[in-house]
């Protein structure tokens, strides 16, 4: 069985840069490593996310947006995820359901049981084994992010870095809660430092947590 490692964080807080750090880490140590996100990772998935971060689409409504993040999730687990893993493979993945938490029921404020019941299914059994949190000031994150976003010649998947600061402050706080009730699995990493000084603490925080049987041959 392999290893899996999620990234969260709020809007622009650098996981996505650091998650391929990690990833090219990794490969080049020869150990077998999928890199995936969410919402997206497999065709049926990516539709559901130019759907989910399309900034037209205001009109969403909290509990159509659950239910799309637990469709995507699910066809991601049994498409990606799950033969990964199952496979030998680290598998890192760019937010899972700590993001659905956090966005859906700290920032939107839907019923954490109503959350965690489609988890359970959407998951299937599978949960990470470790998660890195790049914590940072929303506000920061935020600025960075529209900055990627006015650089980026792809889609504008904007639709929450057009939410006010107080809904990414919730956020925030949610991860906060949620790294503070598991200790054991999550990392807390700061934000605010290079990507040097961030890569070089994951990295070596990495490597000393997963199986040796996988790290064999670094």
């Amino acid at each position: 069985m392999g290893y899996f490692i999620t990234f969260e964080g709020v809007e622009g807080c650098g996981k996505t840069t650091q998650i391929k750090l990690l990833s090219d880490f990794l490969s080049a140590r020869g150990i077998d490593t999928l890199l995936t996100r969410e919402p997206g990772g497999c065709p049926i998935a990516d539709k559901i996310r130019a759907i989910l971060l399309d900034a037209e689409n205001q009109a969403l409504s909290p509990l159509a947006e659950l239910m799309l993040y637990a469709a995507a999730r699910a066809q991601h687990v049994t498409e990606v995820i799950s033969p990964a893993l199952e496979a030998g493979n680290i598998v890192l993945c760019d937010r899972f359901c700590d993001a659905t938490l956090a966005y859906q029921s700290f920032g939107r404020g839907i019923d954490r049981s109503i959350i965690d019941s489609l988890n359970l299914h959407a998951c299937q059994g599978v949960s990470p084994d470790l998660t890195i949190l790049v914590d940072c000031d929303p506000a920061i994150g935020l600025e960075r992010a529209r900055r990627r976003i006015e650089a980026s010649s792809g889609p504008r998947e904007e639709r929450f870095e057009l939410e006010a600061l107080a809904f990414h402050h919730r956020v925030r706080d949610g991860y906060r809660q949620l790294a503070t009730d598991q200790p054991d699995r999550f990392l807390i990493i700061d934000g605010s430092d290079s990507i040097e000084t961030i890569f070089a603490a994951i990295s070596r925080r990495v490597l000393a947590r997963i199986p040796e049987a996988l790290r064999a041959v670094c």
